[in-house]
């Protein structure tokens, strides 16, 4: 499959000594939704905004479809489109109007206008919403239409910054389902993201950024893979740090143990401890034999394959903390539409 993005050596500093993103490279493939993970003030979005011609790059060299992003940012803001993690739309206009709006910033016919608006809200499901004004909508229907707007001029690659943050699940899930249409209809997804859920879901393959690095490459099964180990999970009776401790001494050199939670760092909190063993289901009794020596109280055990918080937690030592934000509203790329007073 050839790549249509590849980014090798991408650095941006920010004033004399605030690096944003450090030196990082990898590759998108044409057709898959490739996933940007990591927390807030990882290097996401500054990513993205060098790659959507937002922002200049201070070294590195960045080609989408084989275009130079330095050399001829033009052509590449044809072939892309951008939803970034604040709203664009015009409360005051009607979704038709909205994306009429778009249209006319591409220069479009009003025939050919009109029909791609048509086709647009069919798509995501707005239609019988169109002559309702934006303001009216809710949280997750106004994210749809802000997306339905980056797709005017039917781009190549679309890049999504965090396109779920602030919504509640079930616009998630509609807004998921939303994605994943566009990508079987052929487009690239390029998107960062903050929940583990959401990359474990979409990607095809993704990066896990940390502090402007990558941190790791694969497809979601693959790097779950490589931790090599089962998790069990502990809650104890007692909501005591101490607890927790005596736990993780008590287990620690039990056979086919690889690792257990440090209660101090966040793999576990006071009242419960994560363990990484190999054939997890077979060591369980030993656990609760060696925790019921020791005088630890289980309240609660279960048993899982590994997911991507843990590959976050064992590559970085932390776990991947969610910080929630309101959809908001901006001005869109290409133009802006009227605001509200």
């Amino acid at each position: 499959m050839d790549d249509i993005i590849v980014v090798k050596d991408l650095r941006k500093v920010y004033g004399k000594d605030v690096t944003a993103v450090d030196g990082i490279s990898f590759s998108v493939r044409k057709g898959e939704i490739f996933g940007f993970l990591g927390p807030n003030g990882a290097g996401k979005s500054t990513t993205i905004k060098i790659l959507t011609t937002l922002v200049s790059k201070t070294s590195g060299q960045v080609t989408i479809d084989d275009i130079d992003l330095e050399k001829n940012p033009k052509a590449v803001r044809r072939i892309i489109g951008y939803a970034s993690q604040e709203v664009g739309v015009d409360d005051d206009l009607t979704a038709r109007e909205n994306l009429l709006l778009q249209c006319g910033f591409h220069h479009m016919p009003r025939d050919k206008a009109r029909k791609k608006v048509e086709e647009l809200l069919d798509t995501v499901g707005l239609k019988d919403a169109g002559n309702r004004r934006s303001g009216t909508f809710s949280g997750g229907m106004r994210k749809r239409l802000d997306l339905a707007s980056s797709l005017v001029s039917d781009p190549l690659v679309l890049f999504l910054d965090e396109p779920t943050t602030g919504l509640d699940p079930q616009s998630r899930q509609s807004v998921w389902e939303y994605v994943r249409s566009l990508n079987r209809q052929g487009t690239t997804i390029f998107l960062t993201t903050q929940y583990m859920e959401e990359a474990d879901r979409l990607a095809d393959r993704l990066c896990i950024i940390d502090q402007g690095k990558i941190v790791a490459e694969g497809t979601p099964k693959d790097l779950k893979a490589k931790i090599g180990a089962d998790i069990i999970s502990l809650k104890f009776k007692d909501d005591d740090l101490a607890m927790c401790r005596m736990g993780a001494e008590a287990v620690r050199n039990l056979p086919g143990v690889k690792e257990v939670g440090d209660c101090e760092v966040g793999i576990a909190s006071g009242s419960g401890l994560m363990i990484m063993a190999q054939n997890g289901a077979a060591i369980i009794p030993q656990v609760v034999r060696a925790l019921d020596g020791a005088g630890v109280s289980i309240e609660q055990l279960s048993l899982s394959a590994p997911s991507l918080d843990e590959v976050f937690l064992k590559l970085t030592g932390k776990k991947l903390k969610v910080i929630e934000t309101k959809v908001s509203t901006r001005g869109r790329f290409g133009g802006r539409g009227r605001r509200g007073p």
